[in-house]
């Protein structure tokens, strides 16, 4: 059996072309990528940037018209049922059957596979059982999520794919969610999940792969793609006045550069309450001290202190369009 770092999903060269009444539109143009055992992998864009395409093809559903696709080592358009019950799929719209109740699909799905999950646990953990009896056509989108997961998760899968696993989520399900994709992640499984929010990504994705006009336009991890390797800078925000003496008076080697609020302000003089301030230059207890001792010199109480790292929205707003 592989080691939880071994590739389980790997991508190259996927294009694809589909018909539309204007004529031949190319959703893919030569996506690559790879998802390995014991990771998130999240894949972003804007809506049209092929993330479905890709996974649909990832998961063999679909085929390129060239590429190579491998899951599990296999070609997934060409697998068979060895293949597909080590994979689990989460569809954004559930495709869960309306008129049955939780329990009744959850215990079918399960008794489709030799190794089922422990389902009672699994629906528990997902707070399923509070609405286990009811049809699915009167649960809330968020509830459909939850059922939807543990449907993909019923056979004990090697590779998930899950789709805006979040979506319609309230925080306490949001929670729980995140919680069970992260011991999916430490047992061993590929995750790899789609969301347009950001802040997900962030706090799951061990692997970037951010998708623009069906092509991968930047991969890798977080730390990676929003550069954390240089200082952060400071922000704090100043009640009041903070006059030129005191900004003349800032630490040599760090730099002071005051925001301030719509109506602006002159920079050589008194600078107003409730301005913003940016600290350039911040890297050493030392320094720390020396912005301290420059705020009780000048009585400066601060409020909202802040160390302001480069996001991933940040650098999802510099791809899409």
């Amino acid at each position: 059996m592989p080691s939880s770092s071994s590739v389980l999903v790997s991508l190259a060269g996927l294009r694809k072309t589909v018909r539309t009444p204007r004529g031949p539109l190319e959703i893919l143009k030569g996506v690559d990528f790879q998802a390995r055992g014991g990771q998130v992998t999240a894949l972003l864009g804007p809506n049209g940037a092929g993330k479905t395409t890709t996974l649909t093809i990832a998961q063999g559903l679909d085929r390129p018209d060239a590429g190579t696709v491998r899951l599990l080592g296999e070609d997934p358009w060409r697998g068979g049922p060895a293949l597909r019950s080590q994979v689990g799929v989460m569809l954004q719209d559930g495709g869960l059957p309306p008129s049955a109740t939780p329990a009744r699909l959850l215990r079918h799905v399960a008794s489709l596979y030799r190794r089922p999950a422990d389902m009672a646990a699994l629906t528990s953990r997902l707070g399923i059982d509070e609405f286990a009896g009811r049809d699915i056509r009167r649960l809330s989108g968020g509830q459909k999520q939850r059922v939807a997961l543990a449907a993909a998760l019923a056979g004990r899968p090697r590779v998930v794919f899950l789709d805006e696993p979040s979506a319609g989520l309230d925080p306490i399900s949001r929670q729980l969610v995140f919680d069970l994709i992260l011991d999916l992640k430490h047992s061993g499984l590929a995750v790899v999940l789609t969301t347009h929010l950001l802040d997900d990504a962030e706090r799951l994705a061990d692997q970037v792969v951010l998708m623009r006009n069906g092509t991968v336009e930047r991969a890798g991890t977080v730390a990676e793609l929003t550069d954390r390797s240089t200082p952060a800078p400071v922000h704090f925000t100043a009640p009041q006045p903070v006059d030129a003496a005191a900004i003349a008076g800032f630490p040599a080697g760090l730099g002071l550069v005051p925001e301030p609020p719509p109506g602006g302000a002159d920079r050589d003089t008194t600078v107003p309450p409730g301005c913003t301030f940016r600290i350039e230059g911040i890297t050493t207890p030392d320094d720390w001290s020396a912005l301290t001792s420059w705020w009780r010199e000048h009585r400066i109480m601060p409020t909202d202190v802040r160390l302001l790292h480069r996001s991933l929205e940040d650098v999802f707003l510099e791809v899409a369009p």
